[in-house]
């Protein structure tokens, strides 16, 4: 058996050398562009992913979220539920929020949008926010008449921000109005401009949790209590975690929290990598076979001699299996190598989607599976038209 594998080999080889270099080289860079295929859209998928939890974790909602039991419109006794949340190991910082549906007005301009009332110290243990100020500063807890607002509300004069609420210029120091759903308005100076590039954060305002109550009449209520985790995750097991310490509040984690649309955009885009696969495949199938196929062709009269002095037909096939192996072997190389070089280049200049930037995030497992793939498709491909040539009898193959 060995010493069989040793002559499909050297017959391998001969006739990679003798071969068409050109051919070659075309057959192994197709083969690498079908590999960066099946990679590149996992990678992008898996990064939405990531954008989009890092977005809703680090900006938005934080690992969990407790909201009022239903039927109520505020957690109370917030205080109390703070200091029971907090000591459940793991949990690294709380920060209580309050939100309303606002309009808010400046020069001429309205635009209605999210308002959250906030502790300071509080959001600066959950969530990123803080650091992202592009300019003026972060709330402090004592401010009155003090209020942050995201570059996407604040605009940019005379620029359209295509649908999203946007005011159009206003800059650090600038008083607007905002008006309360209970009726009442209030005329806060900006103290900072925050840009996350999460839409849905870069929308919305913020002023301190004491002034928004004032404004409400909420004493130690809050709309929802954001909680940070130690482990990213994990968030099932905290959620777990912080229900068996008898919290009556609805407890959800980020996920949950955005109502299944993760899930459903990793469905539809799932289906578009099932497509794409499927016809990458199709196309690696169809150029090994086609190659291996004139191959064997244009040798048939040298397949027949050599089954003519004894060599076994097995070998023969072997030979063309060991040829496919050997072009997928490089057209993989040489696309992990082109991926390599595709995954640097998106990494510092990454693809904007609406949630923020998004990087391809390759896993181990999708570069494996598409090896196995690719060869697995390949060996059948080049096998069928070598077994085909190969059984045919030694005079019709001599004669061509």
């Amino acid at each position: 058996m060995l010493s069989g594998l040793k002559v499909s080999a050297f017959l391998a080889w001969k006739s990679i050398q003798r071969g068409s270099r050109g051919t070659l080289a075309l057959t192994i860079m197709i083969i690498a562009l079908i590999f960066v295929n099946l990679v590149f859209l996992p990678s992008i998928i898996s990064g939405v992913v990531v954008t989009f939890d890092t977005q809703s974790i680090d900006f938005d909602v934080g690992n969990l979220v407790i909201e009022p039991r239903e039927g109520n419109q505020y957690i109370d006794d917030v205080d109390s539920l703070q200091r029971k949340v907090e000591q459940i190991p793991g949990i690294t910082g709380t920060s209580p929020r309050i939100t309303a549906g606002a309009t808010f007005f400046y020069r001429g301009h309205n635009a209605a949008s999210t308002l959250y009332g906030i502790n300071p110290e509080g959001e600066r243990s959950v969530t990123r926010i803080a650091e992202y100020m592009t300019a003026g500063e972060f709330l402090s807890g004592g401010d009155t008449g003090a209020i942050i607002i995201g570059a996407t509300l604040a605009g940019m004069e005379g620029e359209e921000e295509g649908g999203l609420p946007s005011l159009q210029g206003v800059d650090v120091g600038d008083s607007i109005k905002v008006a309360y759903p209970n009726g009442e308005t209030r005329t806060y100076r900006v103290k900072g401009i925050f840009e996350t590039q999460s839409f849905g954060v870069d929308t919305a305002a913020f002023v301190t949790t004491r002034e928004m109550s004032e404004v409400l009449g909420l004493d130690n209520q809050a709309s929802a209590i954001l909680v940070k985790t130690a482990v990213n995750g994990r968030e099932e097991e905290y959620k777990r975690e912080i229900l068996s310490y008898g919290i009556q509040e609805d407890v959800l984690t980020f996920r949950e929290k955005s109502g299944g649309f993760v899930e459903q955009a990793i469905q539809s885009f799932n289906i578009i990598n099932a497509i794409s696969t499927l016809v990458s495949l199709i196309i690696a199938i169809v150029v090994v076979f086609i190659v291996i196929f004139i191959n064997t062709v244009n040798r048939r009269r040298q397949i027949g001699i050599l089954k003519a002095i004894g060599i076994d037909q097995q070998i023969i096939i072997n030979s063309y299996v060991l040829q496919v192996l050997f072009i997928t072997a490089v057209g993989a190389l040489v696309g992990i190598g082109l991926n390599t070089g595709v995954t640097t280049y998106l990494t510092a200049y990454p693809l904007v989607f609406p949630g923020g930037p998004v990087y391809p995030d390759v896993e181990a497992s999708a570069i494996l599976r598409s090896i196995a793939s690719l060869f697995g498709v390949s060996v059948v491909a080049g096998y069928i038209p070598a077994w085909r040539i190969a059984r045919e009898d030694i005079l019709t193959a001599i004669r061509g």
